[in-house]
């Protein structure tokens, strides 16, 4: 079981959550739109975990990383979603290492998606009620 987030009294608390998505909505939109979904899911959930942290790279530089090296962005996500679980005094669930599944061809990349989105709904979940 985990334990509510240190951070969720002290000024992490007074920033807005992001949204929860579920995987498999993410792995089917992603499948329907020819993965065009996921250029939003980069850019939107870089900007959620700035905004609510305060650090990490944002949406625009999830973005460009995403379109441009996108290999790169297969170990920064999971590696940016852990850090939200460090900065709150936890185990991180996900880290960049999580990015190793996506060499296994197609179910390394239902797994990477289960994971990183998983650990991050998770995140949410704990933060508490969105502000």
């Amino acid at each position: 079981m985990t334990q509510p987030l240190a951070a969720s009294s002290g000024p992490m608390s007074s920033r807005p959550r992001g949204r929860r998505r579920g995987v498999l909505f993410v792995l089917l939109i992603s499948i329907i739109t020819l993965g065009i979904y996921t250029i939003y899911w980069a850019y939107k959930t870089g900007a959620e975990i700035e905004e609510y942290s305060g650090a990490g790279l944002g949406g625009v530089l999830w973005l460009v990383i995403w379109i441009v090296l996108n290999p790169v962005m297969w170990f920064v996500a999971p590696s940016e979603v852990g850090k939200l679980y460090s900065r709150a005094g936890q185990h991180p669930p996900v880290t960049g290492i999580t990015g190793l599944w996506l060499l296994l061809p197609l179910i390394g990349w239902i797994i990477w998606v289960a994971k990183v989105q998983g650990a991050l709904n998770r995140f949410w979940i704990q933060a508490g009620p969105a502000a």
